[in-house]
């Protein structure tokens, strides 16, 4: 991502569409198990807040803790980068547990007339 706004946005936008898809599921078909797919959503919900929560955590030492302003760009870079890809893997780790919870709820069925579809 290229900045912390852009990383929240996109992670709204992720769990929006998988809980829009996911109560699309839930209102339309009779034989989902409804509960697991509101478990799903509420994951996805969870995942969503969990990152951007985690996206807010900042660089807790200044300048002086350095013995240059070059230690300390690269080192607040580094800590950036690090912390961003942590929350992006475990975003994704928790979205993924959410639709293998999700694909579980919904009957073969179905999942067969999605791929006909």
């Amino acid at each position: 991502m290229a900045n912390k706004r852009e990383f929240k946005k996109y992670a709204e936008a992720l769990g929006d569409s998988a809980c829009a898809n996911m109560a699309y599921v839930f209102d339309t078909y009779e034989n989902v198990d409804k509960d697991t797919v509101a478990k799903a959503i509420e994951k996805v919900l969870c995942a969503v807040a969990a990152a951007k929560a985690n996206a807010d955590v900042t660089f807790d030492k200044g300048v002086k803790a350095f013995d240059n302003l070059k230690e300390y760009s690269k080192a607040k870079k580094s800590f950036y980068k690090q912390l961003f890809v942590k929350v992006n893997d475990d975003f994704h780790k928790d979205i993924d547990e959410a639709l293998k919870l999700f694909n579980s709820a919904v009957p073969q069925e179905v999942k067969e007339q999605n791929k006909k579809a």
